[in-house]
């Protein structure tokens, strides 16, 4: 018995959002059905990464992540057979997940309106870019737009040398759509639990944008009370950042004179470390110009590990920063068995992040690897909604399967 073994959903979810937040509650025990487009496929499976570069639908690392522990069927819901067949499984069904525009269910009599009759107690979670209504409503997105959107974007980097000629970076992978992912599972299950008390099923309308905007609560803050941009900041007000080392880089962070203090007796207390120039937080900032060669004079005659054992070990908030190699090597992540090894008919045994999310009682797992395109489909119509196998053969002549 799993946390989640009670409840079925319905993915109807391309790439990552709408992928995300069913996987997390599929790796908990619920019962995910992906639905996909015949012959095509969730799009993730044309994004890769492949393994040795080589493009093939079933192995593109994206798509095995985000869809382990589902099952897969395939369905045209722009026929009428298919458009019924959806209604069929939603009317069994406890949740619907999906991150299509706004009006793409509409346009395929799908909306939630619709789908209320047919399962009052449904929870229909909908994942787009900028919302299900307002001025953007129809407009594309993507993880870029959303991260700028919603104003992470201007502040990446956190540091830059001159902010008038290091324009804003993009976030790297898919964070944004991972954000949205997250936040769109907590409200899945937060209505599920409300649906607990008043048996009603609900329309959770997630943007992606405002799930970025939400992250910038200090930000946004800040701007309210004082109209401060704070943007990427031309100078830092104490240590903060990625110091050079003999082998890469290590992210230290002094707020308080008390952490400066103690980075200092973990240099040894050089002798400019008293000069007036670096007394305060303010001097710092102004001066790190002089200061940063100084340190850096100290960190690149280290490695990684020793500088993170010694400032952890002077009580200075330091971290390696790793390298996907590192991070899939890491001692500390084995021994929280984190990584998990998965084994696919098609891209054959890889490894795989596990749960970010230990529970005593009832633990996440990968039972199923990601579904092949279209492998359940005898199992769910079939088995379940009792259509006959010629049936499926002649849905498959039709394009609905």
């Amino acid at each position: 018995m799993k946390a989640l073994s009670d409840l079925r959903i319905i993915e109807y979810a391309n790439l990552a959002s709408g992928p995300y937040c069913s996987k997390l509650m599929a790796d908990l025990g619920a019962e995910v059905v992906k639905i996909e487009e015949p012959e095509v496929g969730d799009e993730s499976r044309r994004t890769g990464p492949f393994p040795r570069d080589i493009p093939h639908h079933e192995k593109s690392g994206l798509f095995l992540y985000l869809n382990t522990n589902k099952l897969g069927v395939t369905l045209n819901a722009r026929t009428s057979t298919g458009t019924r067949i959806f209604k069929e499984l939603i009317r069994e069904s406890d949740i619907l997940v999906e991150n299509n525009p706004p009006s793409v269910m509409k346009s395929l009599g799908l909306e939630y309106e619709v789908l209320r009759e047919i399962n009052p107690q449904l929870i229909m979670t909908s994942i787009t870019p900028f919302g299900q209504n307002g001025p953007y409503r129809d407009y594309k997105g993507c993880d870029l737009i959303s991260s700028q959107m919603g104003g992470v974007g201007y502040l990446t980097p956190a540091r830059v040398k001159d902010r008038d000629r290091e324009p804003p970076l993009r976030m790297g992978g898919r964070q944004s759509d991972f954000m949205a992912g997250v936040m769109a599972a907590v409200v899945t299950m937060s209505a599920v639990v409300g649906r607990q008390a008043d048996g009603l099923g609900r329309h959770l309308d997630v943007s992606v944008c405002e799930a970025v905007a939400s992250t910038m609560a200090r930000d946004l803050a800040v701007y309210s009370y004082d109209k401060v941009l704070f943007g990427r900041r031309s100078g830092i007000c104490y240590v903060y950042g990625a110091l050079t080392c003999r082998d890469g880089y290590v992210q230290v962070h002094c707020p308080e004179y008390r952490h400066w203090r103690s980075f200092l007796d973990a240099m040894g207390n050089p002798p400019w470390a008293d000069d007036e120039l670096f007394k305060t937080h303010q001097s710092r900032t102004n001066n790190w110009h002089l200061l940063e060669p100084l340190i850096s004079e100290w960190s690149r005659r280290l490695t990684k590990e020793e500088i993170y054992r010694i400032l952890q070990g002077k009580g200075v908030a330091c971290s390696p920063v790793n390298t996907a190699e590192e991070v899939l090597n890491s001692d500390h992540l084995a021994a929280r068995e984190f990584f998990v090894d998965v084994d696919h008919c098609e891209a054959g045994r890889l490894k795989y992040p596990g749960s970010p999310c230990k529970f005593s009682q009832t633990p996440a797992r990968i039972n199923l690897a990601a579904p092949l395109l279209g492998e359940h489909n005898e199992q769910i119509y079939c088995c379940r909604l009792g259509y006959a196998k010629e049936d499926l053969v002649e849905m498959r002549k039709a394009g609905v399967i």
